[in-house]
């Protein structure tokens, strides 16, 4: 026999438990990353040998791999100062405050709104058609009613919801080290560049004090009788033009400092870098394996990220299919005498449920179901094309790397055989075998030998930074695991 207490209640736990069963629904696909296509192996050759010993790349601060103690100062400068890092962390904060919102969904928002009110009624008013007689009353209300609401997430919705604006905040996350790897490489780029410049005008002002002592003793030469006026038109001509070379590499040098300034958060013309010729060698490099580089670079964290963003956001679009749950309740407290207010008899309360469905929207949610299927799509798209882009800057920069270190032996032998070929045309000409002419050949092709030397060096640590970039400096997407907002029970009470 059922009492009359359990007829009441038996279809209110078997709507619950239905309630309960559907909440655990959610519609939409399962996020799996999509596949990309890798390769087994770089295509390295010497000095890239398979099984040498090479340095890992540090995590965080990978520019001290190059042991120079200025870019470390100027690095710790710009991850301080520079404004570009600084707009990336604000977006970064603002994604967390966004998934903080949603987050934010999952409990019910309770409310208060106590109101006092004195009135009067007119004696006139109108009495529906009742025949009594009115007077005018003067009343108070005093009213403490408390409100929730709560919207149950039958079909996962707000589930989705919450996945994509955590996974955003992760996107958010691997953006802000991508700002950080991009800037700290420009630096180090720009500075091993105006390093190689420092290289260059050494090379052309040691140059010019040559050609100043040779034009001093072909002028002499030509008081005594022994040397043309040709010969001393062609060695000033060359000592000119050089001292131009100097001048021009000066403009281009400042340029490059000026760079620098701008990244780590400097007025361009009170920011100077003492002049120092380039002597560092580029660092050896662990490669890893090419499918490590999908774990290391920020960027392809990034585009994963937004795949999964936009994968949520599909089973966001397909829960407007199914019907809405909304659970209210109000009570509190009523008199017309703020002394009774709290009387039993003054409380009230009211408990509902209301549920919510679109019958016909023409359309309008398979169209949004399909632009969020499409945007899918589309971050699959950006990120294969971002690991395509990763494995062609890293192949680059490893067959760049192997390239220059070719060019760079060869070339400190031209420099050796042209300090030789000048030696001996200057022997020559003492003797009085040679014109001066062979001589002033000879100081151009020095000098023009040891310029690309000096070239070759600094593109190569140039490369050398623009290889630990594509490698991904030394970050890891697992860092991407912590970064999540979780829901706690004492955010109910959070204002």
């Amino acid at each position: 026999m059922v009492v009359p207490q359990m007829k009441i209640f038996l279809p209110l736990l078997s709507a619950t438990g239905f309630v309960l069963f559907l909440a655990g629904c959610t519609v939409g696909p399962k996020y799996q990353r999509a596949t990309a296509p890798t390769t087994a192996k770089w295509d390295v050759s010497e000095p890239w040998r398979q099984g040498d010993p090479k340095d890992a790349v540090p995590k965080g601060e990978w520019w001290s791999i190059f042991h120079d103690d200025e870019l470390n100062d100027l690095e710790k400068d710009a991850l301080a100062a520079n404004q570009s890092l600084e707009a990336a962390t604000g977006n970064y904060h603002q994604a967390r405050a966004a998934a903080a919102v949603q987050v934010a969904t999952n409990f019910p928002t309770p409310g208060v709104s106590p109101s006092a009110e004195r009135q009067r009624l007119s004696g006139n008013r109108p009495t529906n058609g009742a025949v009594v007689a009115l007077k005018p009353v003067t009343q108070n209300t005093f009213t403490l009613p408390f409100t929730a609401g709560y919207e149950v997430d039958l079909f996962g919705q707000r589930r989705r919801t919450i996945e994509a604006a955590e996974a955003s905040y992760q996107a958010s996350a691997a953006n802000l080290e991508n700002v950080r790897l991009v800037i700290t490489a420009e630096i180090a780029g720009d500075y091993f560049t105006l390093r190689q410049l420092d290289s260059e005008l050494g090379i052309l002002n040691r140059t010019v004090d040559t050609l100043r002592r040779g034009l001093e003793l072909v002028d002499s030469r030509h008081k005594g009788g022994v040397a043309s006026g040709l010969d001393v038109a062609q060695e000033e001509t060359l000592l000119q033009t050089t001292r131009t070379q100097a001048t021009l590499l000066l403009q281009q040098r400042k340029q490059f400092e000026d760079a620098i300034a701008v990244l780590v958060g400097r007025p361009a013309p009170d920011f100077h870098i003492p002049a120092k010729e380039l002597k560092a060698e580029p660092p050896p490099i662990d490669l890893g394996l090419p499918s490590d580089l999908l774990e290391r670079r920020p960027d392809i964290a990034q585009a994963e990220r937004q795949m999964a963003v936009a994968n949520a956001e599909i089973g966001v679009a397909k829960a407007a299919y199914y019907p809405s749950l909304n659970l209210f309740g109000n009570g509190g407290w009523q008199a017309a005498d703020i002394a009774k207010l709290a009387n039993v008899s003054s409380t009230f309360w009211a408990l509902g449920a209301n549920v919510a469905e679109s019958i016909f929207t023409g359309g309008a949610r398979r169209a949004q179901v399909e632009f969020a299927k499409s945007g899918y799509e589309v971050n699959v798209a950006n990120y294969r094309q971002s690991v395509l882009t990763a494995f062609e800057e890293v192949q680059d920069d490893v067959t760049g790397l192997t390239v220059l270190e070719q060019a760079r032996e060869t070339q400190q032998q031209a420099v050796d055989a042209a300090r030789r070929t000048l030696d001996l045309s200057l022997d020559r000409y003492r003797g009085g075998l040679v014109s001066y002419l062979d001589v002033v050949t000879a100081q151009q092709n020095l000098l023009i030998n040891e310029q690309e030397a000096a070239v070759i060096q600094g593109q190569r640590l140039v490369t050398s930074v623009l290889l630990v970039k594509a490698l991904g400096g030394g970050w890891d997407a697992s860092s991407l695991a912590v970064v999540q907002v979780k829901p706690k029970l004492k955010d109910i009470v959070a204002p």
